[in-house]
């Protein structure tokens, strides 16, 4: 009976001690630095979609938002390289943006529907009983 009840004693503690490990390595501070480079990081490029309200020379406007366009900001008609100027009121719009000095710049806008993506070749299954 000592032997069963010693068996179930280190069991129980071993338990309890792989449970506790998540909650130490939760308490444990960041490493130096590790805040630090997170808020050095750029913002990360948002998604956004909706149709053409409205455009400017240096902007469009989807929805509510306004959407700052720079001489960085990639724009796309067709699955082909476009401008500004290619697009038109009413057209589907998608991309991604950054906010910037309390502003919204697009990094990459796409006017019209999404281009099909290329068909992908299907691969013939081998017969089992070869």
């Amino acid at each position: 009976m000592t032997k069963s009840f010693l068996k179930f004693t280190l069991m129980s503690l071993a338990a309890l001690a792989m449970a506790a490990m998540p909650l130490q390595a939760a308490d444990k501070p960041a490493k130096e630095g590790g805040a630090a480079a997170s808020e050095a990081k750029p913002n990360r490029a948002i998604p956004f979609r909706g149709k053409l309200d409205s455009k400017t020379d240096s902007s469009i406007t989807v929805g509510a938002r306004t959407f700052e366009i720079n001489a960085e900001t990639k724009i796309m008609k067709g699955g082909k390289e476009a401008t500004l100027a290619d697009a038109t009121v009413g057209d589907e719009v998608g991309g991604s943006y950054r906010e910037q000095d309390g502003k919204l710049v697009a990094k990459m806008v796409r006017f019209g529907p999404k281009p099909d993506a290329p068909a992908k070749e299907k691969k013939p299954k081998a017969d089992a009983g070869e």
